[in-house]
């Protein structure tokens, strides 16, 4: 609690909102009121924010286990190459490991304890 406190003391004042028409969405009030903003909102919606040539991977800590984004990008408004690691397709790979030296039914035990999604795991 002491340090959302910190965070919050810290803060400096003025608006929150980035004032890169060409990044971010324009405010709803300014769109209505200015046809430069509504065009920054148009080429936004359907072409997408243009960022550098190059390559990225993120990864986030889930539930599961480690979601990864691999990101490849040629600088238009959609990746060029998108791969994602899904946990639950990661963690299924350990399965045959896992029932090494045991019986055909502790396959359905090992399946439960590693609680997979299967929506993510259908590569």
């Amino acid at each position: 609690m002491k340090i959302v406190v910190q965070c919050l003391e810290k803060i400096p004042a003025g608006p929150v909102h980035a004032n890169e028409p060409k990044k971010v969405l324009p405010r709803k009030e300014q769109i209505y009121t200015r046809m430069e903003e509504l065009i920054h909102d148009f080429m936004l919606i359907n072409f997408g924010v243009n960022p550098p040539v190059g390559e990225v991977y993120h990864a986030v800590e889930a539930s599961k286990g480690e979601l990864g984004f691999y990101i490849q990008s040629r600088g238009e408004g959609h990746p060029w190459r998108l791969k994602i690691r899904s946990p639950s397709f990661m963690n299924l790979q350990s399965t045959s490991l896992l029932v090494e030296g045991g019986m055909i039914s502790d396959i359905v035990a090992v399946l439960g304890s590693l609680d997979p999604v299967m929506g993510e795991a259908d590569k």
